[in-house]
């Protein structure tokens, strides 16, 4: 039978498109097709986005430094695939209140931070920081860093640069400095006017002081942070004052780690928060942040020294205490302190953390220290080795069991409460609080998993979004495509802080991933050679 040209040139079709088929399936896929589509995928994880939202199953894709997809399954080929097998995937976590300008520049990988899953340090708190702060956020910047970091303009720092360390009221003249002084600070990058109103100098500005310095900062879009005048039985005026300061200046308020120490103030968080809930009430923005220990920590010379001793700074004080009648005055008020926080047992209590002097002092609780010097320890010789401490240098302290347990509750499960580590990276032989290595990962182990304060998605949330929406970092804090891609990747059942007083050097466990800027920084309990950090700016710079 005759076949028709037509019918044989569709035939030759046929096989030819059979023959490309076959060869396409045989042959080996193309380079476009094995091209990966991302740089990193997230599969399996359990999202708790930090919004507060109920978590939920799904994938996440990374490309370059930000979450390019999230979705319930991503199939697409990526350079790494990691599979969290289940595990908690959240926001980095953003530590608002840290004291690591130091620290940063000698383990810049901020090892003890990263094993808690923190992403971003934020310095400069308690009045204290850098004046001018430009050439601080020059080192940053040429700094190879893991993690995020910036800053406030310290209030304190300020005012030391143009009054120094007197106690007294600034002159029309110096106040314009000031101001000068702090709208650079915003404009060099600050998120907003810290202040410190239990030290030196900061103890000595009036409430009309701090309010026309915040006024700078508010116009620029920062916020105030204040370290209180008073955190035991004057607390709720101290939170007056602060609110009064937000409400004059026109500026967000935030408690930096609020607290109520000592036992006669314990339970007065009731009345602070209700100050708080008003004062919101009234639409006056006010938030807080808290870490979640009974122990706190800080200079000797803050919270020994009455503040009429205290001007002029160490100088002056040391010129003061070679009158014996000044030098009585303080072993008295000190012996009275003492007393007052609980005689003999409190003196086991309170360990010197670090002391410029002498290193071999760190650890030694004054107990320890009052025998050495005494053979016999009492309150009056304890108030003795203390006034030796101030003599010889710059001590810092950790008081445990000072804090209580139910505060700390009701103050961290309140809606507008963030964590926050007022933490360090520790130097040289030092013996700090354990908030430095602990203070994230002991929320999520004893206020989620064991005591059940709040739930999982709460404690993220007061992690990562809230912070993020205080600091105007509106592209961190979240997963949500387009946001900067700082992760972390941890177990819920295993993550714990192992950090005590008595070794405070110990890293949190738990943390499988954490991811910066888009780079793994921590994988598989290691830190790795990445260091993808960034400096951090307020709205004024940005």
């Amino acid at each position: 039978m005759a076949v028709s040209g037509a019918a044989h040139l569709g035939a030759w079709r046929v096989l030819i498109a059979l023959s490309a088929a076959l060869s396409a399936a045989l042959a080996p896929a193309s380079a476009s097709a094995q091209s990966p589509h991302f740089d990193l995928v997230i599969r399996n994880g359990l999202v708790v986005d930090g919004t507060g939202a109920p978590p939920y199953r799904g994938d996440l894709a990374i490309t370059g430094d930000r979450i390019a997809r999230v979705a319930p399954r991503i199939d697409e080929a990526a350079v790494r695939v990691i599979d969290a097998g289940g595990k908690v995937l959240a926001p980095g976590f953003i530590d608002v209140h840290t004291h690591v300008r130091a620290g940063i520049f000698i383990t810049p990988t901020a090892d003890n931070y990263v094993y808690q899953g923190v992403t971003t340090l934020i310095e400069g708190p308690d009045g204290n920081s850098p004046v001018p702060l430009a050439p601080f956020f020059i080192r940053l910047e040429a700094l190879a860093k893991t993690v995020n970091i910036g800053s406030f303009i310290g209030h304190g720092s300020v005012r030391e640069a143009v009054i120094g360390r007197d106690d007294r009221r600034a002159s029309s003249e110096e106040l314009k400095r000031m101001r000068a002084l702090v709208e650079q600070g915003m404009r060099d990058g600050a998120f907003g006017l810290s202040s410190g109103l239990i030290y030196v100098p900061g103890l000595f500005a009036s409430t009309e002081e701090i309010v026309e310095l915040a006024k700078v900062a508010g116009r620029l879009g920062g916020h105030y942070q204040t370290h209180i005048r008073n955190e035991s039985g004057h607390a709720v005026d101290a939170v007056r004052e602060a609110i009064a300061i937000g409400e004059q200046a026109k500026i967000p308020v935030q408690i930096t780690h609020h607290k109520l120490v000592g036992r006669r103030a314990w339970g007065m968080s009731v009345d602070t928060l209700r100050e708080i809930d008003a004062a919101r009430g009234r639409g006056q923005d006010v938030t807080i942040d808290q870490y979640p220990y009974t122990g706190v920590g800080g200079n000797f010379f803050a919270t020994l020294v009455p503040a009429d001793l205290t001007a002029g700074g160490r100088k002056q004080l040391l010129l003061r205490l070679q009158d014996h009648a000044v030098r009585a005055r303080l072993t008295a008020v000190i012996e009275r302190k003492l007393r007052a926080s609980g005689g003999r047992p409190y003196l086991d209590r309170v360990l010197i953390s670090r002391c410029d002097f002498d290193e071999s002092l760190a650890g030694q609780s004054i107990d320890e220290l009052t025998r050495q010097r005494h053979s016999t320890v009492t309150v009056e010789k304890a108030a003795q080795s203390l006034v030796w401490i101030l003599e010889s240098g710059i001590c810092e302290r950790v008081v445990r069991d000072v804090v209580s347990p139910s505060d700390i509750e009701r103050i961290l499960r309140h809606a507008v409460t963030m964590v926050a580590s007022d933490g360090e990276i520790p130097r040289g032989n030092s013996v700090p609080h354990p908030r430095s290595f602990g203070a994230f990962a002991r929320v999520l182990s004893v206020y989620v998993r064991e005591q059940r304060v709040l739930s999982l998605a709460q404690a993220v949330h007061k992690m990562t979004a809230l912070p993020a929406q205080r600091l105007g970092l509106l592209d961190r804090g979240q997963i949500k495509q387009g946001m900067k891609a700082d992760l972390v990747v941890f177990d819920p059942a295993q993550v714990r802080e192992t950090a005590t007083y008595d070794e405070p050097r110990t890293l949190a466990v738990g943390m499988s991933q954490v991811i910066v800027n888009g780079q793994i920084v921590l994988d598989g309990g290691q830190i790795t050679a990445a260091r993808p950090g960034r400096v951090v700016y307020g709205s004024a710079r940005r």
